[in-house]
């Protein structure tokens, strides 16, 4: 049941997240006008039309799309197993978000599930899930920062956080060091699961992270011409851009897999709901209040020491994106198909996304997601007979090998699991 499920997500992540990503070109394409628009100047270029002029309200719509279809799944569930009387508090989790007993229970599971033979450990659980030792003592009482809302609103602060970061780094490196970075996603979803939350992990995952991480990147390195597609463009500031995507990158992951080892009985969907939800909060005022069209200009008007320069600029607001954004639709219509493609396909790649950090851990989503542009090559190398170097067919191999120490190790964990059940 485990490889079917585990199937099922990395063929629902790699077909949702393909036709995602063609959704998302298209956006990025400029779209013709049917009126003038009043916050451009088509006259001036009248056949290549107009850009969608805000982000935000693409990742506001993906999160709308998202909540809706993380809601929908919820409501089928519940309706298939004759729980639809229960409320939709019960449903969708709400009811767990304020539980004071969560933490014990998730404590008595995870003991139960590690097989702690060792009688000293066992004394620490209580028939009532609490804990006697003062570690155990401490995360029953956890403050409020280590909590279920907390954790949802932290992990939707960095993912609402990670996009714009991720846009500005694109600004000053070149595209192929971008991809080349994300391949390196695991060393710090690895790390900061290991530095920030104490979590152990077995010996060969660490070989398999080293391994893909690796392949994908002698992938992209030798790759004909790649060099050349650099230029030797990458500013300095642009890669310390591309250092903190990677790193709100890991304390995303590392947290997911923590909010779920914390509150067990906490579904991926309902996670999936509650952040969705917590994101549309955050992007909400900035989609609706007039922002400034120079942010750094609020720093020319601080204190002398705090102030980068002497003379102070002009502040200057811009209208609300949201009124941006409703014009632009009104009068690019033809935008309004692939946005709706966008929206919806993000929200379906997220039911299978969550779905297998629930059941398998980020590690596994993160792999998954590095090599499904891999896999997408190596299918158009098929399909349209284009040619690799030899390092990207060493590349190739050194990544299939890193998934074959993981596909070994866990048909050799099933086939232990077997024993011991007989």
């Amino acid at each position: 049941m485990g490889v079917l499920r585990l199937g099922i997500c990395i063929s629902g992540v790699y077909a949702a997240f393909l036709l995602w990503a063609i959704a998302q070109e298209r956006l990025s394409a400029p779209f013709p006008s049917t009126s003038p628009h009043p916050h451009t100047s088509p006259v001036d270029h009248p056949t290549k039309g107009d850009k969608f002029p805000s982000s935000l309200f693409l990742n506001y719509a993906q999160a709308v799309a998202s909540s809706l279809s993380a809601l929908s799944y919820l409501l089928f569930n519940a309706w298939r197993a004759g729980n639809l009387n229960k409320g939709l508090s019960k449903i969708i989790g709400f009811d767990l978000l304020f539980t004071s007993d969560n933490s014990g229970k998730a404590v008595e599971k995870r003991t139960q599930q590690n097989g702690n033979n060792n009688e000293k450990d066992n004394s620490k659980i209580t028939q009532n899930g609490h804990t006697s030792s003062k570690k155990h003592t401490q995360i029953g009482n956890k403050s409020w920062r280590k909590s279920l809302p907390a954790l949802l609103l932290q992990v939707s602060l960095f993912q609402t956080l990670a996009g714009p970061i991720g846009f500005l780094a694109l600004r000053h490196i070149s595209y192929p060091t971008m991809v080349l970075g994300k391949s390196c996603k695991l060393i710090p979803v690895l790390l900061l699961n290991v530095l920030l939350y104490r979590r152990r992990f077995s010996p060969h995952k660490y070989v398999v992270v080293a391994l893909v991480t690796v392949g994908i990147s002698l992938f992209m390195l030798l790759a004909e011409g790649g060099k050349k597609k650099k230029g030797g463009n990458d500013s300095a500031w642009g890669l310390w851009l591309l250092g903190v995507n990677l790193f709100i990158d890991g304390l995303t992951n590392s947290t997911q897999d923590q909010l779920f080892s914390t509150y067990p009985q906490f579904s991926g969907q309902q996670m999936m709901f509650f952040m969705s939800f917590f994101t549309q909060l955050l992007l909400l005022p900035l989609l609706l209040l007039p922002l400034p069209t120079h942010p750094l200009s609020l720093l020319s008007h601080l204190p002398f020491p705090l102030s980068p320069s002497q003379s102070t600029m002009p502040i200057s607001f811009a209208k609300p994106e949201i009124l941006n954004c409703i014009s632009f639709i009104l009068s690019h219509p033809t935008v309004l198909s692939p946005l709706l493609a966008y929206a919806l396909l993000g929200g379906l790649g997220q039911l299978f996304i969550f779905e297998t950090i629930q059941h398998f851990g980020s590690l596994t989503l993160v792999m998954v997601t590095v090599t499904r542009k891999l896999f997408t090559m190596l299918l158009s190398v098929v399909v349209f007979e284009h040619q690799l170097t030899k390092g990207q067919w060493i590349g190739v191999g050194v990544v299939f090998g890193g998934i074959g120490v993981e596909a070994g190790m866990k048909r050799r964990e099933m086939l232990r699991r077997a024993k011991k059940d007989k």
